[in-house]
């Protein structure tokens, strides 16, 4: 647990969806199955504060986020969110957009890897929430739908037209957005939206054994990997150059560098400490 927590405590229960961690790796499952995973107020808010509070907790090297049922997530909740927005003012509905945006800040911003796995439909913001983890196992009945605009509202929602473009390209990311077409697990393997597909009933196993991996893996490596890969996402190459090069100084100078030189020397695998 980091030393650098203040004095506001950890959250003891999340009361709007599942969450655990066994041995460094934490799942966050999405309920309401009944519902395909539908979002309501709460999970949002929930979803913010969970993840700025996993890097202090200490206990987690990856995490990983999964729906429950035939759903991953549907997005937001028609009735408990559509409906009620229609009678809030600008300044409310702008404190909301605020508030789901924050979410995928904070995906990217965790520096902790993310594994989105996707059983069934990702609709709207599902299909955000799974666009801003660092990678995507999606079950052969896996479908994304950014389906903004079929609602009325803009595609660009919850930094998707900023996202979108720099993992599948522009010009497919144009038609995902504009249109709001229904995806399959086939074609978003295809256009690099997928890290992999897998059987329905293989997603978990192979969710857990990605996860195992990453949580038994050099954290340190990997948690200063997506940093950078955030970080230089808006940088020139002479900044990035200078980034990395202090990066891999510093690392360079960590025990996980050192282990690895033991082991190799040892003739063994690499006990990773993750420092």
């Amino acid at each position: 647990m980091t030393r650098f927590r203040a004095s506001a405590g950890f959250t003891k229960a999340w009361q709007h969806f599942e969450f655990s961690v066994d041995d460094g790796v934490a799942t966050i499952t999405l309920a309401r199955p009944e519902k395909l995973g539908a979002l309501t107020f709460d999970v949002y808010a929930d979803l913010r504060d969970l993840l700025a509070e996993l890097p202090h907790r200490g206990d987690a090297r990856v995490v990983v986020i999964t729906g429950s049922g035939r759903g991953f997530c549907s997005g937001g909740d028609v009735v408990e969110i559509i409906g009620a927005l229609q009678s809030m003012q600008a300044g409310d509905l702008l404190e909301f957009t605020r508030m789901t945006g924050s979410v995928v800040r904070a995906l990217r911003e965790c520096p902790l890897p993310v594994v989105a796995a996707v059983n069934g439909i990702a609709a709207g913001a599902g299909a955000v929430i799974a666009l801003a983890s660092d990678l995507r196992l999606l079950a052969r009945s896996a479908r994304f739908a950014f389906l903004f605009t079929k609602v009325g509202l803009s595609g660009a929602d919850m930094g998707s037209a900023y996202l979108l473009p720099r993992v599948i390209g522009l010009g497919r990311a144009s038609e995902l957005l504009l249109l709001g077409d229904t995806v399959d697990s086939a074609r978003a393997l295809e256009i690099g939206l997928a890290t992999a597909v897998v059987d329905d009933e293989a997603l978990p196993d192979a969710a857990r054994a990605l996860a195992r991996r990453l949580a038994d893996g050099p954290a340190l490596a990997y948690s200063t990997t997506k940093v950078l890969l955030t970080r230089e996402l808006d940088m020139g190459l002479g900044g990035s150059l200078e980034l990395d090069a202090m990066t891999q100084a510093l690392l360079m100078g960590s025990r996980d560098h050192a282990e690895y030189h033991r082991a190799w020397t040892e003739g063994r695998a690499p006990v990773w400490e993750g420092r």
